[in-house]
């Protein structure tokens, strides 16, 4: 492997990867395994801990050193010459980031009916990659998207405005990234946040920094298969442990069943408040209708329009393997999908089981290790131990002395990795639970920081400020801006910024508003113009950028000076916020305000929530598009005749050089 790795991944290894991650996936199960009988013989959980983080870390270094490389072409797009299957892989690697891995489960187990929104969007992205844009980017032959909005639209304006949105999207999606590997490793590591984001920052740089995106590949197929191991084991314990069937997916309706008949059981008990409990299975008590599917349709559209996903789409050997990888990536993202809402039920049943009505005295200790880190509080105080928790709830007037479900509040990122502690497994299943994890984040922030970089040197250093640059000055460039974001991205990361998840959500928002529409018109209306398209993206991505901004940061000017008004309770239909006591306020036109200002991320227009601020967005930058196209001349025949290569499925890439 390390032979052929190093000589541009040749032909012996890409016709014997079949066995190579064979022989990976039987040696990563055999080291749970030995790891599950150093357990039983009482080997210390910290130990083991270790040995799960720094093993796994270990491999996708040496794959990342052993896949480095000096060509352009393998630097950028590993040579095109990645398998539709393995690419299919390593995309859902890619997509499988911490807010997926990690805060999927924990959304629908907090939002219930609510969190699907997320599901549907997300996977649905898949359909319209695969329709509307991946395989025509892999025939025109482009390593970056800028460098395709540059060619179509002809000349470096376009290309600069693509590597703004390319940037805008990809570094907080990255800082949510880095933010999860330290939540991971200051955790299982014992390691102090701060520190634990740069530890993990190691991790994603020894992957991607000397071999690209042909590193980030081989290293994502290999992410791939420990998280999804990772992520099904635990689930399918549980639903053999409980309901006799090792198909959670089977059994997750009677998890549902068990779930609603406890939360009656815990209302009729004292067990939890009417007002603090959300039943599982009832729709728009988080989002109204408007924003549940606004959110769905900007999840959908943003995925489509991720430059770190479509850049996937440019490894593959032809177009047609493109549209496979389509396929195949749809696939493997499925079978985390499919199992999430059912990873929320069992998780959510064992909390109301196990932790709802326990004695404080009885609390278990693994709560504490959360607890610690500031991700459980038990009566609102960090649950850091027992002596803690019964001071906190003593100071509740007319507390029972049990754990109530309004007294116990889980930070969402913390349900998948700690559901292995509250169902009683093994500590070897919430260390590979936590491998997974990692792997997830990882991967994702390979793939992000290398859209970032590559976007950064390719397309402003060499296309817009050194055309003539040597090959081996482009790719230090790109180590060299590849280290500089990661860093910054990891110093954001290491501050605990408050709205990181949220920022995961507005990055596909942005990049809908200002990548989709030039994207598509750009390959299926010939008509589309240079400046229709420049207006466009500016227009799409300035509106979707200023409502963003506007709701969270400056939401008493909103209010003045846009005619902005109070969102909507979802079940009440009751504006949020009094929007006259909330301006009379000293601090009501604070600038940059933290979340517990009345008015942040509580306003806006129509009643659309600032993470569906793409809705607002994208069809205004298709409007721009067309008006603005229609008023112009039309582009040459020779773009036009280039438009309709790209929508061939065979023939040439248009752009030969590219590939070489």
């Amino acid at each position: 492997m390390a032979t052929q790795a190093s000589t541009g991944g040749g032909s012996d290894f890409l016709s014997n990867l079949g066995r190579i991650y064979g022989f990976y996936t039987g040696g990563f199960v055999a080291f749970v395994l030995l790891l599950a009988v150093l357990e039983i013989i009482g080997v210390p959980n910290k130990i083991l801990g270790y040995l799960f983080v720094f093993f796994t870390l270990a491999v996708y270094a040496i794959i990342g050193v052993l896949s480095r490389t000096a060509q352009v072409s393998e630097y950028y797009v590993a040579g095109r010459s990645v398998p539709a299957f393995y690419n299919g892989m390593a995309t859902g690697a890619d997509w499988m980031s911490a807010a997926s891995f990690v805060g999927m489960a924990g959304t629908l187990f907090l939002l219930g009916y609510d969190g699907l929104a997320w599901v549907l969007g997300w996977t649905g992205g898949f359909v319209l990659v695969s329709i509307l844009i991946g395989p025509y980017l892999r025939k025109f032959g482009a390593y970056t998207v800028p460098d395709f909005l540059s060619f179509r639209y002809g000349g470096n304006f376009a290309r600069g405005l693509g590597v703004i949105v390319l940037v805008a999207c990809s570094f907080t999606y990255v800082t949510a990234q880095i933010y999860g590997t330290g939540i991971i490793a200051s955790r299982f590591l014992g390691m102090q946040f701060e520190l634990a984001v740069f530890a993990g920052l190691v991790g994603i740089l020894v992957c991607s920094m000397l071999g690209g995106m042909r590193a980030v590949t081989w290293t994502q197929v290999a992410q791939y298969i420990v998280l999804i191991i990772a992520y099904l084991t635990p689930i399918v314990i549980l639903s053999t442990k409980i309901y006799g069937m090792p198909i959670p997916q089977l059994t997750y309706g009677h998890a549902i069943a068990d779930i609603t008949a406890r939360e009656q059981e815990m209302l009729a008990n004292g067990l939890a408040a009417a007002a603090s409990l959300k039943p599982h299975i009832q729709p728009f008590l988080s989002y109204s209708p408007l924003n549940f599917f606004a959110i769905i349709l900007c999840m959908m559209v943003g995925t489509a329009s991720l430059p770190h996903i479509l850049m996937r789409y440019f490894t593959t050997p032809s177009v047609r393997e493109a549209r496979q990888s389509v396929a195949w990536s749809l696939l493997f993202i499925f079978l985390l999908y499919f199992s999430a809402p059912a990873y929320a039920a069992f998780s959510k049943l064992e909390v109301y089981t196990n932790i709802i009505g326990r004695d404080l005295s009885a609390i278990r200790p693994w709560l504490f290790n959360w607890g610690e880190l500031g991700l459980i509080q038990i009566c609102g105080k960090n649950a850091v131990n027992i002596d803690a928790v019964i001071a906190a709830c003593k100071a509740v007037a007319g507390h029972p002395g049990v754990v109530r479900l309004q007294d116990f509040v889980i930070n969402t990122d913390v349900i998948v990795l700690s559901t292995p502690e509250i169902a009683g497994l093994p500590y070897v299943i919430s260390g590979l639970v936590a491998a997974g994890g990692l792997a997830a984040a990882l991967s994702t922030a390979d793939g992000l920081l290398l859209a970032i970089a590559n976007a950064l040197s390719h397309d402003v250093y060499y296309k817009m400020i050194d055309p003539n640059a040597p090959t081996a000055r482009r790719l230090v460039i790109a180590r060299v801006l590849l280290l500089i974001v990661a860093l910054v991205a990891a110093a954001t990361a290491a501050t605990k910024p408050g709205d990181i998840l949220a920022m995961v959500g507005w990055a596909f928002s942005l990049a809908m508003a200002g990548n989709f529409p030039a994207l598509v018109m750009g390959v299926w209306w010939k008509r589309t113009t240079s400046a229709g398209a420049v207006c466009g993206i500016i227009a799409g991505f300035g509106l979707c950028l200023f409502y963003l901004v506007t709701t969270r940061y400056f939401p008493g000017a909103g209010v003045k000076y846009f005619g902005m008004t109070s969102l909507l309770n979802p079940v009440t239909g009751a504006p949020l916020v009094d929007i006259v006591k909330a301006m009379a306020l000293p601090n009501a036109m604070e600038s940059w305000p933290t979340l517990a200002h009345p008015l942040a991320n509580k306003v806006g227009w129509f009643n659309l929530s600032n993470i569906a601020c793409g809705l607002l967005g994208a069809p205004f930058g298709f409007a721009v598009i067309i008006i603005v196209s229609l008023l112009g001349r039309a582009p040459s025949r020779e773009m036009q005749a280039y438009v309709d290569e790209i929508r061939k499925p065979r023939g040439r890439t248009v752009l030969e050089e590219k590939t070489t």
